[in-house]
This record gives structure tokens, C-alpha cells and sequence, in this order.
């Protein structure tokens, strides 16, 4: 059919019964419909327009459009030597029995001639079925495409679910570990301490890993109810032109997703500094002997993906190439920063870390609301107090030059939260290396980034051990 006529088989069909022009004639807006069909319009309205665009026609008799005729006899034969092919049944309207040629816009329903003319779609806007479905297909696509999309979310977010939970695995294997080791360097009373531990470890292993696994159940339910919605609605496009039209509605309701976006959960990783930090001076606490007392415990959650922290949590180093660490939010995803386990809200801290001959790092604090997935600017503005080195040049608060007379092995971190300050000595003799004084409004916790050693004698960043007796 192709091969003897470039255009639509659909421009050969009237727009009032949906067939082939039979004695074609053309109004003078230059719409053409059957003889028949244009005068039994006029005579359920009472006066002369165009179904289509409802001009006024001034002639009772409208021309025949001879070259439509030609062409759609011409169309009828070739059709007739054809085998012949089964045609669909039409729908027709429930209260008239006519065929469903106009969508109403107003109503959202496919409406016949009869029904146009009546009362209740008399001055509504009414366009023709194909023109109607065109559009609604269109939002129909445009919504599946939005499920689609939504789907697509929640695969990755659940990739990331999958992640998280072997590497809780992995986790809590290691710090159970940990903690043996430190068991086993205590006396047989303090077995009971151990079995208290590791007990409180692997209840919260067990509580997480069943949020992370209940988070995977409901999110497989809901790519479940996304794809069966996705099933359905693209079943639905398929459907009969008027049977799409009539289920619109209802299709493109259920076409609408209620579901939220997937988020990743916060607090989801084992809170290895609570099971970690300052172990043996928390027995100590109970056996009342020497012990070994850390300030800062880092928390490896934070850690970006090219640190390692230590096991005991106390130093960081750069590594190369990156690890593959679960994307939780608390993770810094471009500075190569790790952050203490606790916080400071009130009262004076203080800590020092071990910088030896280490060429690119950073000490200092930050608040805890500044935005972990991108980079750090060390400023107040930006929630950051801190010196930095870079290859023998220090620096306070990213651009304030330090003059120093030697490099400092060590660096003291001194915070004063409520007078406001944050000041910096080398501990080796107490000289101050700089001083500022600010507001501060939210907690702040301490902060080391670090840098490719190069050929550093020191790799590590480390928090210093401080001994106390009893």
C-alpha cells in the first residue's frame, strides 16, 4: 500500500464515521467529510458547521471533492484485491449506539456525534479521537518514562544497601577481632567485660544488619509494585485506541508514583568507635590500673576512600588506589578527611597529633553540619578551623601565612568552645603557632586530612597517647 500512496491511510477516512470517504465533499474551512455523514451532523445540530472546527458553512450544498473520491476508489480496489483482512470491531457509545468519533476535554471521555450535540457536551471543546490519543499517549509515555527513571533510582540505591551490608559484615568481623585482642592482654575477671562487649557488638550488628535487610525487603517491594505499574501501563498503551481512552483516567493514576525517592540511610555502618574508642581506658576505669588514654578516636565511617585508619583508630595514611567503602553519607567523597568520633558542644579540649616530616596535611576542627560530598575550604565561612602544610609553606584558615621558625613534629590542638577560640602550639617548647577567636554555634569535631606522603619518613597522621596512673 505503501509503494502507491505517500500519505497516511488515516487521510482517507472521514473524520465523522472513521471510514473511507464515501461521495466525499469539502466545506469551505477545507475539511472533507461524506455527503451523508456532514448532513446528518447539520441536521442533529440545527445549523451548519464543520464537526471538526465548527466554522460556519454558508452552502446547504457543499462540493464534491473529486480528487478525494479518485483517490479513495482507487484505495478501495487495490484494498479489494488484497486478502481480506479482519477488521476491529468499533465501539460505540453506551447511550446513543453510535460510533465514539470525538474525545471531550472537559469530561475526559470519548463521546459520539450525538453526545456533542446534546446538553451536557454542547460547550465543551471536543477534538477528534485520533488527535485525543496522540496527546494522552504522550502523557502516558511521559509518566512511564518517570517510573523508569524512578526504578532506575532505586537499583542503584539498592546496590548501595547490598554494599552496605556485607561491609557491616566485614566490620563486625574486624572489630570483634579487635576487641578479642584486647581481651586476651587482661586477666581472666575481666573475661566477663569481653563477653559484655562482643555481645554488644553483635546485637548491633544484628539490629543493623536487620534494618539494612528490612530496607531491602521494602525496597524490593517497591521495585516490585514499580515494575508491575510499569507492566500494566505499558500493557495499557497497547490497548484499543477507545478502550485506552475509556481506562485513561484510571490508568494514569495508578501511572503516578506515590513512592518517594530511595534515600540512603544514615547510621546504617557499626559504630566501631563506641565498641573501639578508648577501650582500655574504659576498663581501666573498672580495674583502676595504668592505662593508655587516647583524646581522639577517629571514626572510620567518615574516612574518604583513600585513607586507611589504623586498627585502634588513632592514626590515618593515604593509600593508593582507592578502597571500596560503602557511599554512606558520612563519608567525605572528595577531601581526603577523617573526622573524630565525638564531637565538642561546650567545655575546653585538647589533643595532639603526630605530623613528624609528612608534607601535606591538615589539623583542626570542623562543624558538624559542613557538607561532606564536596570539597573543603578551611574557613569560618565554611565551618572549618584549621593550619595546613604544604610541602614546608603553613598556613591558618587556608590563606594566612605562618612564619615559622622550625617545623613542628607535633602539633597541640587546643579548644576553648565556649570562650570562642581555637589555638595551635608546637608542644615541644608550647609556642604558639596561631590563634583565632570566633562564635560557635554546633558541635565541632576534630579534623586531619592528609596527602600522598612522597618521601616522608612518617606515612601516618596519629593521634598521641596520653598515660595515666591511678
Amino acid at each position: 500500500m505503501a509503494s502507491r500512496f505517500s500519505f497516511p491511510e488515516e487521510d482517507l477516512f472521514c473524520p465523522v464515521c472513521r471510514d473511507i470517504f464515501k461521495d466525499p465533499v469539502v466545506l469551505s474551512c477545507s475539511h472533507s467529510f461524506c455527503k451523508s455523514c456532514v448532513q446528518k451532523c447539520w441536521k442533529l445540530k440545527g445549523f451548519r458547521e464543520c464537526p471538526v472546527c465548527r466554522r460556519r458553512s454558508s452552502k446547504s450544498e457543499p462540493p464534491c471533492n473529486r480528487a478525494l473520491k479518485n483517490l479513495c476508489e482507487s484505495f478501495l480496489q487495490q484494498r479489494h484485491q488484497r486478502a481480506p483482512v479482519l477488521q476491529r470491531p468499533a465501539v460505540l457509545c453506551s447511550q446513543h449506539n453510535e460510533k465514539l468519533q470525538l474525545f471531550c476535554l472537559e469530561d475526559k471521555q470519548p463521546i459520539c456525534l450525538v453526545c456533542q450535540a446534546s446538553k451536557t457536551h454542547r460547550s465543551h471543546q471536543c477534538v477528534p479521537i485520533n488527535d485525543a490519543l496522540k496527546n494522552h499517549k504522550n502523557q502516558l509515555q511521559t509518566a512511564l518514562k518517570h517510573l523508569h527513571e524512578k526504578l532506575k533510582m532505586f537499583t542503584e540505591v539498592q546496590q548501595t544497601y547490598d554494599q552496605t551490608t556485607e561491609h557491616i559484615k566485614s566490620q563486625a568481623q574486624h572489630t570483634e577481632e579487635k576487641i578479642k585482642t584486647a581481651f586476651e592482654k587482661l586477666h581472666q575477671f575481666l573475661r566477663d567485660d569481653e563477653a559484655a562487649r562482643i555481645a554488644s557488638l553483635r546485637r548491633e550488628a544484628e539490629q543493623k544488619s536487620q534494618m539494612m535487610k528490612k530496607n531491602i525487603e521494602q525496597m524490593s517491594k517497591d521495585m516490585s509494585s514499580l515494575s508491575n505499574t510499569i507492566q500494566a501501563t505499558e500493557e495499557e498503551l497497547r490497548a484499543e485506541e477507545v478502550s485506552f481512552l475509556q481506562n485513561f483516567k484510571a490508568t494514569m493514576k495508578k501511572a503516578t508514583c506515590a513512592l518517594a525517592d530511595p534515600e540512603r540511610v544514615s547510621g546504617t555502618l557499626i559504630d566501631v568507635a563506641k565498641h573501639l574508642g578508648n577501650l582500655q581506658f574504659r576498663v581501666w576505669e573498672k580495674m583502676q590500673e595504668i592505662v593508655t588514654h587516647t583524646p581522639v578516636i577517629l571514626d572510620p565511617n567518615t574516612a574518604h576512600a583513600c585513607l586507611s585508619v589504623s586498627g585502634d583508630l588513632t592514626s590515618v595514611r593515604y593509600l593508593d588506589p582507592l578502597q571500596k567503602l560503602p557511599d554512606n553519607p558520612e563519608r567525605f567523597m572528595y577531601s581526603k578527611t577523617v573526622l573524630g568520633s565525638e564531637g565538642f558542644s561546650s567545655g575546653t579540649h585538647s589533643w595532639e597529633v603526630a605530623v613528624g616530616d609528612h608534607p601535606l596535611w591538615n589539623v583542626g576542627v570542623v562543624k558538624k553540619s559542613t557538607d561532606r560530598r564536596k570539597g573543603i575550604h578551611l574557613t569560618p565561612a565554611h565551618g572549618m578551623w584549621a593550619i595546613k602544610h604544604r610541602s614546608g609553606t603553613y598556613k591558618a584558615l587556608e590563606d594566612i601565612d605562618m612564619a615559622l621558625k622550625r617545623s613542628p613534629q607535633r602539633i597541640r590542638v587546643q579548644l576553648d568552645y565556649d570562650r570562642g577560640e581555637i589555638s595551635f602550639y608546637d608542644p615541644k617548647d608550647m609556642t604558639l603557632l596561631f590563634k583565632h577567636r570566633d562564635t560557635f554555634t554546633e558541635r565541632l569535631y576534630p579534623l586531619l586530612s592528609v596527602g600522598p606522603p612522597g618521601d616522608a619518613i612518617n606515612l601516618d597522621l596519629q593521634i598521641c597517647h596520653r598515660f595515666l596512673r591511678r
